[in-house]
């Protein structure tokens, strides 16, 4: 199997714009990102896919390789896709370019994921890890999943899932990492197919792959770090760095 990894990168983000060129440890969040990713060796390339001159040029400068995209895009995955269209790969990893902690050990879960498909059943495959904290669980901006006893997702939402009506049965929560695996043919599919209602709701874009019916296997990690969507989480992030 061909695997490249894309990293999508808007420069205006909604909650904390130009967070990917805010400094972390003397280099911006998404030139970390980058090299985090290149540094695994698990891929046979890594490219940024970004809508920003300024991102662009601040990898392209730094010896990495960057994709502009052609057209506007509501979400990262219409962004890779577009990006790898017509190119030869089987699958894709998206790492957000927030994820300046990118680890090799999570990664190569996702990957073993396809490798163990030999029926090429999984469409794709993320992580999730366990959390505890209560103000993490009601967070909005924490997406939770629940999945089935093969670890497929059932559903992502903002909201606490499941709700804790009886807090005695052991519920564990997980707190979706936005690190996807994709076959090629199912971020395609994503591209071409239209936003339906509860992704819209949610602004989950993962969402839509389970209301067409595609199958999401959820795998757990213990790595955790620090995804950048606040600048309280730049602040975590650079004590973390340290």
């Amino acid at each position: 199997m061909k695997i490249i990894s894309m990293i999508p990168a808007r420069y205006s983000a909604s909650r904390f714009p130009g967070k990917l060129m805010q400094d972390l440890g003397g280099k911006p969040v998404i030139l970390r990102t980058y090299e985090a990713t290149v540094a695994t060796n698990l891929f046979d390339d890594v490219f940024v896919v970004t809508d920003s001159d300024i991102i662009y040029n601040e990898i392209v400068n730094n010896g990495g390789k960057a994709i502009m995209s052609k057209k506007e895009h509501e979400c990262g995955s219409d962004r890779i896709a577009e990006a790898v269209e017509f190119m030869d790969v089987d699958i894709v990893i998206n790492v957000q370019g927030d994820e300046p902690f990118t680890d090799t050990e999570s990664l190569t879960k996702l990957i073993d994921v396809f490798k163990d498909d030999h029926d090429k059943t999984i469409d794709l495959a993320s992580l999730m890890v366990h959390i505890t904290d209560e103000e993490e669980i009601k967070n909005p901006n924490t997406v939770k999943v629940i999945v089935d006893q093969s670890s497929f997702a059932l559903y992502f939402s903002r909201s606490p899932i499941p709700y804790p009506r009886d807090k005695n049965v052991g519920v564990r929560y997980f707190k979706h990492k936005g690190v996807y695996a994709f076959r090629k043919e199912a971020i395609l599919d994503f591209y071409r197919l239209p936003m339906l209602t509860l992704e819209a709701s949610e602004k989950i874009e993962c969402i839509r792959y389970l209301e067409y019916g595609k199958r999401i296997k959820m795998v757990e990690t213990h790595v955790e770090g620090v995804e950048i969507d606040t600048p309280e989480d730049l602040e975590r992030a650079k004590k973390q760095w340290k």
